[in-house]
């Protein structure tokens, strides 16, 4: 039987970037409880590795803890925020089609159970939770209009005066996501961090769906992960923030998809940024981690080169490749 410890390593391995806290993850994990989690995703266009691969290891790592996994399929949200056109029924038949299934078979090649995972229409959430409403209104009593704006780079935007209602009532709505699943361990990219710290600061104004466990109201976990730099990445954005500078379906060129053929993705690699002794940031690098060293290797990684440019290199972790690489001595 796995030890707290080791369900903490696990929710801590890469590509969590963040996890607030971990002495209450740890605290969650040593009541004996089977913990709740939760990650909720908009359905636009097609998927891609940070979605397919990334969000999904972390699924795996938490099933591996014992956590029981939910999916959100946020159609709600999504047509708020005009995705796919804002044809509601276009959204909810490709988050039930396509979404649903392509995570599901994620899931199951990075090695985890996708028949154990609930998969959850926001709009069934709503209809099940006959509160939900009631506490979103009553959630917007009690929060600023300061604290919501301050939140709204979950969304990709930032507050103007020309901004549509809908985008303060979004964030509302992925507060109250968090209690009316039971969400022990929220989980995102860390872009989302804003949105979901002030759920866990709020969580003693939920009165209509309190988070529970071990018989005690509680604050929910909050995990974060690493976000995919964009392949098209430039010297400019890599000095963004780089939830601006992340993969991008509506740049199809940024990103590498699911759906990419092994043509698409090698042609997508060599025209990546990857600028000499740069490691921050680094798209090449970053792919390299996730694909290549996220586990032990069983044998070194290595890197063909002629005898006079020192020949074939060999590394078994990442920092190795990272320390030769910001060095000089492999060249993109």
């Amino acid at each position: 039987m796995m030890d707290v410890e080791d369900k903490v390593n696990l929710a801590l391995k890469y590509p969590t970037e963040e996890v607030i806290t971990i002495e209450d993850l740890r605290g969650y994990f040593e009541t004996g409880d089977q913990l709740k989690h939760y990650i909720g995703f908009e359905i636009s266009g097609y998927i891609h590795i940070g979605t397919g691969v990334v969000s999904m290891y972390k699924v795996v790592d938490l099933q591996r803890a014992g956590v029981k996994v939910t999916i959100l399929l946020a159609d709600l949200h999504s047509w708020l925020n005009h995705k796919l056109g804002g044809d509601l029924e276009v959204i909810r038949k490709v988050a039930v089609t396509y979404f649903k299934e392509t995570l599901r078979r994620s899931i199951g090649i990075l090695g985890g159970d996708p028949d154990a995972v609930d998969f959850i229409l926001a709009s069934q959430l709503v209809e099940d939770k006959h509160d939900y409403w009631v506490q979103v209104l009553d959630l917007a009593r009690q929060v600023s209009l300061s604290d919501i704006r301050h939140s709204l780079t979950i969304m990709g935007r930032v507050f103007t005066n020309t901004a549509k209602m809908s985008w303060l009532i979004y964030p509302l709505m992925q507060i109250v996501d968090v209690y009316a699943l039971g969400t022990h361990i929220a989980h995102g990219g860390v872009d989302q961090r804003k949105v979901y710290v002030l759920a866990r600061e709020v969580y003693d104004k939920i009165k209509l769906m309190p988070l529970t466990l071990g018989g005690r109201v509680i604050k929910p976990v909050i995990l974060l992960h690493h976000l995919l730099p964009s392949l098209a990445m430039t010297g400019k954005e890599s000095r963004l923030d780089l939830s601006e500078a992340k993969m991008s379906k509506s740049r199809p060129e940024t990103a590498i998809f699911l759906h990419d053929s092994p043509g698409e993705i090698s042609e997508k690699i060599k025209n990546a940024y990857c600028p000499p002794k740069v490691t921050e940031n680094n798209p090449v690098l970053e792919l390299a981690r996730l694909f290549s060293f996220r586990e032990p290797r069983r044998e070194p990684f290595l890197i063909k080169r002629p005898s006079e440019y020192g020949g074939t290199a060999e590394y078994w972790a990442f920092e190795e490749l990272t320390r030769d690489y910001s060095q000089g001595k492999v060249h993109p």
